[in-house]
């Protein structure tokens, strides 16, 4: 007689995540010989900087192999508190905690807030693990569409302002928003301080693409009047630094949450890998040139897919931010195996990020692929 397993509700409560679905799917047709081109992973496609590298393998040369303080290195943590006051919020090193990507400092900082029953708001569309860390930490989710205001918060703010209340535990911010690539105004920005203020909630800010902008500027929340000790600032070295597979992230926050995250992160994953924590010090210090390279590249494959959609009579949101753009379509589930299964383009549907009638494309891909992509999408009778 086979045992069978007795799962836990919480993990009944969640899907896999549809990315990665589509990404593994994508992954079994080229095993099968299939040229696919996949626009459906947020993952750039340039290799990690050279002198990230070589400070990876030069700390593990020097012996950097064992376990490290579980918050982190000391000279990340300062590295870190340093770039964060340069953008304008009062940090210092004992108030963040290094972690193994930023999914688990999102991942810790919710378990760590969010109680049974906490309503936490998210704005759609949402990055998808945001829904399935909520429901794994028993809160309850209210949502706000900005799809009709072109994935602009400014707009949405009225409703925003409707959602919210004094029962409110949590907003999730975004910006530069995956999967929209919008980022938010400061207006915006402070219509959402003054909603947090008013119904004394806290407020995650997750800055991941912070640097990855087009001729507008990202502004901290936690750098608002108000909101200092209200904003956990969530960022990571996967985007901007094409750090990935290193996995290093961190969260920074007033020190009572650092305190009682650290419970979870040091019963968990004990502490990021040590040679990898070194290589992040050499990232956020010395990569300034290789990232402008990188975006200014991205910026060129926007630019190139807004014109090329435009020539086909599909109107798109320009995104100002990120490598993520949302194409609209009739039934996106539908639309989104037609794209993988006929014209071997992956894409995600937008419903996973509750933005059912688009699909998201990644253009972390050369400008040769995007071009074959459209086509082929074209060809297909899809545009």
């Amino acid at each position: 007689m086979s045992y069978e397993f007795d799962f836990s509700e919480r993990v009944g409560r969640v899907e896999p995540s549809a990315t990665l679905a589509i990404s593994n799917l994508a992954g079994e047709l080229e095993a099968d010989g299939v040229d696919v081109v996949d626009l459906s992973v947020g993952e750039p496609d340039f290799p990690t900087p050279e002198n990230v590298i070589r400070a990876g393998q030069e700390a593990m040369a020097s012996g950097h192999t064992g376990y490290t303080s579980s918050n982190g290195i000391t000279e990340l943590r300062e590295a870190v508190a340093e770039k964060l006051r340069g953008d304008g919020i009062d940090a210092s090193s004992d108030e963040i905690i290094v972690t193994p990507g930023g999914k688990q400092a999102l991942y810790e900082t919710i378990q760590t807030v969010v109680d049974d029953g906490d309503e936490v708001v998210l704005l759609d569309p949402a990055w998808v693990s945001y829904e399935a860390m909520v429901k794994l930490a028993g809160g309850d989710l209210s949502r706000v569409d900005l799809s009709p205001h072109g994935f602009q918060l400014e707009p949405a703010l009225d409703e925003l302002s409707e959602t919210v209340s004094d029962d409110t535990e949590l907003l999730v911010v975004n910006s530069p928003s995956n999967p929209t690539g919008a980022v938010y105004s400061d207006a915006a920005l402070e219509g959402v301080r003054d909603l947090a203020v008013d119904h004394d909630f806290a407020v995650i800010s997750d800055e991941i693409y912070e640097q990855i902008t087009y001729g507008v500027e990202q502004t901290s929340l936690a750098t608002l009047d108000g909101m200092a000790d209200r904003t956990i600032t969530i960022n990571g070295f996967s985007k901007a630094y094409s750090m990935t597979g290193w996995r290093l992230g961190y969260l920074h926050a007033p020190e009572e949450l650092i305190s009682e995250a650290g419970k979870l992160h040091s019963h968990s994953v004990s502490c990021a890998v040590n040679f990898v924590q070194h290589a992040g010090v050499e990232a956020i210090t010395n990569t300034e040139t290789a990232v402008d390279q990188m975006v200014q590249a991205f910026e060129e494959r926007r630019d190139m897919l807004v014109e090329m959609f435009d020539e086909r009579g599909v109107e798109v949101s320009v995104p100002d931010g990120a490598f993520y753009m949302m194409l609209p379509v009739d039934d996106d589930q539908q639309w989104c195996e037609n794209a993988i299964q006929e014209a071997h383009v992956a894409t995600v549907p937008g419903s996973a990020f509750g933005a059912p009638g688009y699909a998201r494309i990644s253009y972390a891909a050369s400008k040769e692929r995007l071009q074959e992509a459209v086509e082929r999408l074209d060809d297909g009778g899809l545009l």
